[in-house]
């Protein structure tokens, strides 16, 4: 089942259930170990100092869908079985083609993404994004870029899939923002086409 999201200028849909907790769980494991993922913690500017990511990450994808954001350009690596599978299920889902997937990794409650908008040349002027939830539920927040006040919160499940595209990112920025209450990890597959 699929819930259509409504908000100006902004075309997305949720499946609060894409994945059966089994089939989340068993993927979360397999995400969740360095032995499969090569995640790593990076190391951006923000406010003029080197500060490291709160989150680990990873970038997956075809040869030479390459991404650059928040000063890093990320190389690929190779497709593991796992991920290609995932990706065939969201595509099948979504309509929508992906040749790569960046992998967050929120350890704790204190692992978070600031406001952004995946906006980057190299994902194109409309992009889709699908982005898929495993692990604990954790608050994810949009506004406006032109109005900050105008907000919607959607609380992503484990095993849930959160697709944006049309002009998503062209108005409205989203967050996953840092809780004090205790909270299991979270591991989050964005799924894109660089172009």
């Amino acid at each position: 089942m699929t819930v259509d999201i409504s908000l100006p200028n902004a075309t997305l849909w949720y499946a609060p259930q894409f994945l059966s907790p089994t089939e989340a769980g068993t993927l979360f494991a397999y995400l969740q170990s360095d032995k499969n993922i090569a995640w790593r913690q990076d190391t951006i500017r923000m406010f003029g100092k080197q500060v490291l990511t709160p989150r680990l990450s990873a970038w997956y994808g075809n040869e030479g869908a390459s991404y650059t954001y928040s000063g890093l350009t990320l190389q690929p690596n190779a497709w593991t079985d796992e991920l290609l599978n995932i990706k065939q299920k969201i595509e099948t889902i979504s309509g929508a083609t992906f040749n790569s997937v960046l992998l967050n990794f929120y350890r704790h409650g204190q692992d978070s993404m600031g406001w952004h908008a995946d906006d980057e040349p190299e994902l194109g002027k409309m992009p889709t994004i699908a982005s898929l939830s495993l692990g604990a539920e954790r608050r994810f927040l949009l506004r406006a870029k032109n109005n900050h006040h105008q907000k919607h919160e959607i609380p992503l499940h484990n095993g849930s899939l959160l697709v944006m595209s049309g002009n998503t990112q062209h108005y409205w920025q989203h967050a996953i923002p840092k809780t004090s209450r205790p909270t299991n990890p979270r591991i989050n597959l964005t799924f894109r086409q660089i172009k």
